[in-house]
């Protein structure tokens, strides 16, 4: 079924996308504003958008009664945040976070965060996370009706030891980290623990295999 996007509602357009690319990687994000108040809360609209040099996107919309939600006007004042990453023993603190509590409300507190000191960036990580990427703004696109494309440059990632394989050469057990995904609709996540192998092929391999397509 085609669905063309220009005939439909701003929220039906939002319902297709969230609920066909999935699962989407959770970026638990914490700001301080100028003057060193904390702020906390997930964004699913993220991702790793290259690996040299190291920059993550994120989609941040407005508050639900308009204007910029608390974590791109810090984003935006001070150019630096951290990214914490979700696992699922902290799914129901996430979840807590993501509720709009007025302007002053830590929701570090509310959900029973506790925090850490960062390296290179003055907003601290959140210590149940396994992943936190330290970052700083590189630039803010405005994609229209108050809505940015955070785009950051990695300065710095903090990964639990334990997940660590091999430090030297960056080996990290994924699997370890028990992170989840955003699914569809109100509610929905997903664990990273049905997994299988599908290696890459190289071209050689391909084209001693089929010599036949080799020259189409």
């Amino acid at each position: 079924m085609l669905f063309d996007f220009s005939t439909l509602a701003p929220q039906n357009c939002y319902k297709l996308m969230t609920s066909t690319i999935t699962p989407r990687p959770i970026a638990w994000v914490t700001t301080q504003d100028a003057e060193g108040r904390l702020n906390t809360a997930p964004y699913s609209f993220f991702n790793a958008m290259s690996g040299d040099p190291p920059v993550v996107a994120l989609g941040i919309g407005n508050r639900p009664e308009g204007g910029p939600k608390d974590s791109l006007a810090n984003i935006l004042a001070t150019r630096q945040f951290v990214i914490n990453l979700v696992p699922e023993r902290m799914a129901e603190a996430m979840n807590v976070s993501a509720i709009d509590f007025p302007f002053g409300v830590s929701e570090a507190a509310q959900a029973g965060l506790a925090t850490i000191p960062s390296s290179r960036v003055s907003p601290p990580r959140l210590a149940g996370s396994p992943v936190a990427f330290e970052v700083e703004l590189l630039q803010a696109v405005d994609i229209g009706r108050g809505k940015q494309v955070v785009l950051g440059t990695v300065l710095a990632a903090h990964i639990d030891d334990p997940c660590v394989l091999d430090a030297e050469r960056c080996h990290v057990d994924t699997p370890a980290l028990g992170l989840i995904g955003r699914m569809h609709g109100g509610g929905w996540y997903a664990r990273c623990s049905d997994l299988f192998e599908l290696p890459r092929i190289p071209l050689n391999a391909w084209n001693d295999a089929h010599p036949a397509r080799e020259k189409e």
